[in-house]
């Protein structure tokens, strides 16, 4: 029996909402502040790809909500896939540049309906909305409470759904290159944009995954490289997970 997922404060942190809104306008410039997060975007998305189910449970389309989606970078990708996505994110900035982003750059023949809202995870358990996959990619190292909040995704996702989440292991690899080198040396990220405290093992996260009831199907390190992002065996920095609902 996992922890209510509606027994604590909110898992939103405003202090990293603001942060991340202020960078909404920049979020689709390749060369700008998120360029991290363009250039592992084809991976991620991919790697998804490669685990959600074929169809969902009551439509072709798989149903996936991209929580803490920002200006919706991995929600276009996923619903070019095919997907019926829902990007969910708690900044009004970062939702308004996504809709600005879809309203100019509309999605080709072919894609999965997009939408956008407002909101956090706690007001989607709330009204019982259930997915067929949920995908949580970077946002896990920023809330408030990492356990509960993967009790959320665990609550949003359908018997036998798929959660995805990527995020920064705990290591001093990661410090030297996630956080010092790519804040302060090489300024790939803003100063601040992460806490390294606050990234998450790959223990930790198996074992909030098991007190949720999840249980883990594969996990994979994402390295930078001359001709892009890799999947690889190695997870001392960046790695990404998938998770069946138990």
């Amino acid at each position: 029996m996992h922890p209510s997922s509606r027994d604590a404060a909110s898992s939103v942190s405003p202090e990293e909402i603001a942060r991340f809104g202020a960078l909404a306008d920049k979020w689709w410039d390749p060369s700008g502040p998120m360029r991290p997060l363009h250039a592992m975007n084809e991976l991620r998305i991919n790697w998804a790809n490669g685990h959600l189910p074929l169809r969902g449970r009551t439509s072709r389309r798989v149903r996936v909500l991209d929580i803490g989606c920002g200006a919706g970078l991995a929600s276009e990708a996923l619903a070019k896939s095919g997907h019926d996505v829902l990007g969910l994110d708690a900044s009004p900035d970062g939702i308004e540049a996504a809709r600005l982003h879809l309203d100019h750059q509309p999605l080709p023949d072919g894609s999965g309906p997009l939408t956008y809202r407002i909101g956090s995870a706690e007001e989607l358990v709330e009204e019982k909305a259930r997915f067929d996959a949920v995908i949580a990619l970077e946002i896990i190292e920023h809330v408030t409470d990492p356990e509960r909040f993967m009790c959320m995704l665990a609550d949003l996702v359908e018997p036998d759904g798929t959660v995805i989440v990527s995020t920064m292991n705990r290591t001093l690899k990661s410090l030297a290159i996630g956080k010092i080198g790519a804040e302060y040396i090489l300024r790939l990220l803003p100063v601040g944009t992460h806490e390294w405290r606050k990234f998450i093992t790959p223990a930790e996260l198996g074992r909030y995954a098991r007190q949720a009831g999840l249980t883990i199907t594969a996990i994979a390190g994402m390295t930078p490289g001359l001709n892009g992002w890799k999947e690889s065996r190695n997870l001392d920095v960046n790695y990404i997970a998938a998770f069946r609902k138990n």
